[in-house]
């Protein structure tokens, strides 16, 4: 390729070799590789997922496993990005019920999210693979400020980027800050990690007879008041026509398989019927 010539708007000119100055063209960026389903997804995971077991903070075994399946994803050709909650540390809601004022026991879970953040980082780096901390409060000693364009250019390069910090404004949860970020980098679905294999007409655990669905409308979760995802997030993703995909993230290989066979495992939200398995 020979050299690039860039036309300033004061009359000069300058021009960069492309051979030798590293740049590459625009038909030699990676590309995703076709894998039968999605491209780009936003997996959303809460902070009590990464417990396992315990019954509090991070168990690494279960740390390492998430991000090897977020790997795996990665070497299919899945752009991946995500959102941890920080209820394994410290929960706002639960810090207000306490008397603490909601705006600064909110801004505590942020934090929160920012420790799960960087584990999660260390755990897919301590595995090889290359990611980003997109902070949403300033703190340039470990992440990175969120910029909307910035995120989606560490996808292009094949890197895992964490969102953390929720959106960085007190009273919105993390599964509102999952659905903006998805929207921003323009992910083709959110993946909703859960402890069970989908949304039921009831808690399974108290109800037994109660059946998973296969299939919601935005509608129906908002007034059946299914526990998916705050109203707000549904909001706004019904508003934006992002599904949602539910699913059992506890079983081994559920993460790759609720992207590389959509509709095999757990519960779609967003399709046009509500259809009971």
């Amino acid at each position: 390729m020979g050299p690039v010539v860039f036309l300033e708007p004061w009359g000069f000119s300058f021009s960069v070799n492309a051979a030798t100055r590293g740049y590459k063209p625009v038909s030699a960026m990676s590309e995703p590789k076709p894998t039968g389903g999605y491209q780009r997804v936003l997996l959303k995971l809460s902070g009590e997922a990464l417990m396992g077991e315990d019954k509090y903070g991070i168990n690494p075994a279960v740390l390492t496993g998430i991000a090897q399946e977020v790997l795996n994803l990665q070497k299919a050709g899945v752009q991946v990005a995500l959102v941890i909650g920080g209820g394994n540390i410290f929960r706002g809601v639960q810090g207000a019920t306490r008397g603490m004022d909601r705006a600064s026991a909110d801004y505590m879970g942020m934090l929160a999210t920012c420790i799960n953040s960087l584990a999660m980082q260390d755990a897919i780096e301590q595995l090889g693979g290359s990611t980003r901390v997109l902070s949403a409060i300033k703190m340039e000693q470990i992440a990175e400020p969120y910029i909307r364009r910035r995120a989606v250019r560490h996808l292009e390069k094949d890197r895992v980027v964490i969102f953390a910090a929720g959106t960085g404004n007190p009273y919105f949860t993390t599964d509102t800050a999952a659905s903006l970020r998805a929207m921003e980098i323009n992910a083709d679905v959110i993946l909703k990690a859960t402890k069970v294999d989908g949304v039921y007409e009831a808690d399974p655990r108290k109800v037994p007879t109660a059946r998973r669905y296969r299939s919601l409308t935005y509608m129906d979760v908002l007034q059946k008041n299914l526990n998916v995802m705050d109203s707000t997030a549904i909001s706004l993703c019904m508003d934006n026509k992002l599904p949602i995909v539910v699913f059992d993230m506890t079983e081994r290989g559920n993460i790759e398989r609720a992207v590389l066979r959509p509709g095999e495992i757990g519960t779609v939200v967003g399709l046009d019927e509500t259809k009971l398995a």
